[in-house]
């Protein structure tokens, strides 16, 4: 399969420290172009990664005929103008979780898509890995029966200074640390939500900073979420942790999202206990793999269109409860 050209549509920490390493990690995958506001720091990026190109625009990158596929690592807010951009010059994107402000926006983004025939895919890196593979056998394989109840929470420290800090930028607990929890609680059920409750703790700032919400699924499985970035803002810590009860027992994990290498969660039965370990490569190699593969013609999105529609719903709906 030949190399797919990427373009890097930002300078930003995750696309730094996570995502352009798993890209060089990746197979098939050309690191071409990075561009940034700012020409000097696209161009320390181009020499620190190994890019051909800098640019010191968006739209000069957008523009470049040879780039097939875009990532953006924008804050919340821009995703929808440079989506939409780099899609109408008919380039693949993968964009960071979460996608888009609201439904409407994620809707407008892959009618695009569609429209001018590529690609769109929500970067949750998580969702490539084979420890959720591995939860989704599990869990559809009947060991602890019928699943009745999912629990998942998400706690980072708080931050001094960043974007998720503002309202206008589409900062907040829930589009940063919820979209994970609502996205594991959707794919391990396979289900749409029909009833949703939350509260929410507000910053000065107007971000919500600790949220909870209760969830009833279509076929009848609840569930719970709690995410908050209330630890300390100096521990550099964070809480992770998935509960899932069936009629026959329940699986537990306290994995953090996106961690590589060994890990492990306990499957408990009236039989006893069982270690389940899976050796999981570099979660956002996986995700530029899988959209390489599909851009070449041999497969499709993992993270699909609907998929990605009804998690924004379900979204906003918690985002509309709490009053944000």
């Amino acid at each position: 399969m030949e190399n797919v050209k990427w373009g890097v549509l930002g300078t930003a920490n995750i696309a730094r420290g996570c995502t352009i390493p798993g890209m060089k990690l990746a197979e098939h995958c050309e690191l071409y172009a990075i561009a940034g506001r700012n020409k000097d720091k696209a161009e320390a990026f181009k020499e620190e990664f190994g890019f051909e190109k800098a640019y010191g625009s968006y739209d000069e990158l957008i523009a470049d005929p040879e780039v097939e596929a875009v990532y953006i690592p924008l804050p919340n807010n821009l995703h929808l103008k440079w989506v939409v951009a780099a899609l109408e010059n008919k380039k693949h994107v993968l964009c960071e979780k979460p996608l888009a402000l609201n439904a409407d926006e994620a809707r407008k983004m892959y009618e695009t898509a569609e429209k001018n025939g590529v690609y769109l895919m929500e970067a949750y890196a998580y969702l490539h890995s084979p420890y959720v593979e591995s939860l989704l056998n599990d869990v559809k394989s009947g060991i602890i029966g019928d699943v009745d109840y999912i629990e998942s929470a998400f706690i980072t420290q708080g931050y001094k200074e960043d974007f998720r800090l503002h309202k206008e930028l589409g900062g907040g607990a829930m589009y940063d640390l919820g979209c994970y929890c609502t996205t594991m609680i959707l794919t391990l059920t396979g289900s749409k939500p029909e009833f949703v409750k939350a509260v929410a703790e507000f910053t000065d700032l107007g971000v919500d900073q600790n949220t909870s919400a209760i969830i009833r699924l279509e076929n009848g499985v609840r569930a719970s979420l709690n995410v908050g970035m209330i630890l300390g803002a100096d521990s550099n810590s964070r809480f992770d942790r998935l509960y899932v009860h069936g009629s026959k027992g329940c699986i537990r994990s306290d994995v953090e999202y996106n961690q590589q290498g060994e890990v492990s969660y306990r499957i408990i039965t009236k039989d006893g206990e069982t270690i389940r370990t899976i050796n999981v490569p570099q979660n956002y190699s996986l995700e530029s793999e899988q959209l390489n593969r599909c851009i070449r013609g041999d497969e499709k999105p993992l993270i699909t269109p609907e998929f990605s529609v009804t998690n924004a719903e379900l979204i906003d709906t918690v985002l509309k409860e709490i009053g944000f």
